[in-house]
């Protein structure tokens, strides 16, 4: 169930800290069912990259489902007049995320259920691109608006067994985003004014959500 006080506090700063990570994740897939992981943090926190070192450490027993799958087009963001602020909640299938965390937390037991991924090279999703298969007791799911409680995001919260909220140093946070948008080809002047401008607004908005998470895990800088 969401909580609604603060969350417990894991500093994964260390070595020692972040293998606790690992710890706690593979504790939930041995539960001998489908269980669902949730990291939610601000845009340039690091879900990704705690997501993909929490598969690697579980050996197969877990596969990772991105929220940024469900990016709309391009092409619909400009039909819809959204196109500048790409990353905003009402940029993503919202409705079709959840429906797949519904179907992801029943599986079929002879099919495997395939998920969307975000390209970065082409700031496009694609479709049908992840194979989640039946038998893999662990979805981790990452994202900046699985713990917003309102809209379309609200139902998120209760399909997640469990939810982490990343914690960063925001200037380290800000300094990846520019670095992230200047490595996918845009200029630097242009991805700093596109950061402080539409990412850190959804930054203040993701943050609103850290006290429905589990687990607030310090990442190191």
């Amino acid at each position: 169930m969401p909580r609604m006080d603060s969350p417990d506090i894991l500093d994964a700063t260390t070595p020692t800290g972040l293998a606790d990570t690992v710890d706690r994740a593979r504790r939930l897939a041995r539960t001998g069912r489908r269980r669902i992981l949730g990291i939610a943090g601000p845009p340039g926190a690091g879900k990704s990259t705690l997501a993909r070192r929490l598969v690697e450490g579980l050996d197969g027993r877990a596969v990772l489902v991105p929220m940024d799958g469900f990016h709309l087009a391009g092409a619909e963001l400009e039909r819809l007049g959204r196109a500048d602020r790409k990353g905003a909640p009402d940029t993503f299938d919202a409705a079709g995320y959840v429906a797949l965390l519904r179907r992801l937390r029943e599986p079929d037991p002879d099919h495997a259920v395939y998920a969307p991924v975000f390209d970065r090279a082409l700031e496009e999703p694609v479709a049908g691109a992840l194979a989640v298969p039946p038998d893999v007791p662990l979805v981790i799911t990452e994202g900046n608006y699985l713990l917003l409680d309102e809209g379309p995001w609200a139902p998120v919260r209760g399909l997640l067994d469990e939810a982490w909220f990343l914690d960063l140093d925001p200037e380290v946070r800000v300094r990846r985003l520019v670095e992230r948008h200047v490595r996918y080809g845009k200029p630097p002047a242009y991805a700093r004014a596109w950061v402080e401008r539409s990412d850190e607004a959804n930054a203040r908005l993701v943050e609103t959500g850290r006290a429905r998470a589990d687990l607030a895990v310090r990442l190191p800088s």
